[in-house]
């Protein structure tokens, strides 16, 4: 019989049985091995990394991004502002997080994450300029999908860092990969194919035809017929989460009361082309400038 705990993604409620659903990995052991990073990176699909960030530098970007989402009115006045309770009002724009936020810059773009990227990579690593900044309110996690399809137009050897802003429970919805999912990339070959910003331009006007970049929009049905397990835990601030663009990866969704802070900022070597689309001032997520016409 399946475990009940109440615990969904997408709102479809997780089989916790042990072979279905477990715990991430920690490679805190082997941090200043590189070699065994590498290896444990292409076996598992991931590096989990808890306390990799001074928890003090977390509590001051979550500090800044709270600051500015009161001022914009997105939290509920009725209870302090570190709670991160919404007020119910639209989201502020994306530029308002994260222009001249040094705070968070500071993190994402630290000293010791680009050295962490360049050993781990074997060469000068540089950073998308775009940084994803999520900020969950209580309701559905993200849905299933690899990264690869949302920037696939420069190298595909680009690696993604997951940062959480607070401790986040089971309950306020953390990231979840499924279990080496990178291992079956010939299976999933047609949809990491797939640019989410190109489309038929002989079909008539953009349209979007892949449920956002979704690669199923059932958590559940896709691991039993994907195999392996969802992994998730209990996330603390400092930890860091990092994959390449074909993990398969979501979230739990959010069944707290508060918001759930993250960030996720890509990195890859300096002498690989990268995707326009993510470096410059002037970047942005689903921009019609970002748009490829084909004729297919």
């Amino acid at each position: 019989m399946k475990t009940t705990t109440g615990l969904t993604s997408r709102g479809y409620e997780l089989d916790m049985r042990p072979e279905s659903f477990g715990e991430l990995t920690r490679s805190n052991d082997i941090l200043n091995d590189t070699s065994a990073l590498r290896d444990r990176l292409a076996q598992e699909g991931y590096l989990y990394l808890p306390g990799f960030f001074p928890r003090e530098d977390i509590e001051s970007a979550r500090a800044e991004m709270l600051r500015r989402l009161n001022n914009h009115g997105g939290l509920d006045s009725n209870h302090p502002v570190e709670d991160a309770i919404p007020s119910g009002k639209a989201l502020i724009p994306h530029r308002d997080m994260v222009d001249g936020n040094e705070t968070m810059r500071g993190v994402v773009f630290s000293e010791r994450l680009m050295q962490f990227y360049a050993r781990l990579l074997g060469g000068e690593c540089r950073h998308y300029d775009h940084i994803w900044k999520r900020v969950v309110a209580p309701g559905h996690g993200t849905h299933p999908h690899c990264d690869l399809v949302y920037m696939g137009r420069g190298t595909h050897d680009v690696m993604t860092a997951w940062i959480p802003y607070s401790d986040v429970s089971l309950e306020l919805g953390g990231l979840m990969m499924l279990e080496k999912s990178h291992l079956q990339q010939k299976r999933l070959r047609k949809y990491l194919e797939i640019d989410v910003d190109s489309y038929c331009s002989n079909h008539g006007p953009y349209k979007s035809k892949y449920l956002g970049g979704a690669l199923s929009s059932n958590p559940v049905t896709l691991r039993e017929k994907m195999g392996g397990r969802w992994l998730s835990t209990t996330f603390q601030m400092g930890d860091l989460v990092t994959f390449g663009m074909k993990m398969v990866h979501g979230s739990l969704d959010n069944n707290a009361k508060s918001y759930r802070l993250s960030t996720d900022t890509r990195y890859q070597l300096a002498s690989e082309p990268i995707d326009p689309r993510w470096v410059g001032e002037d970047t942005e997520e689903w921009a019609e400038k970002n748009r490829v016409g084909k004729i297919c």
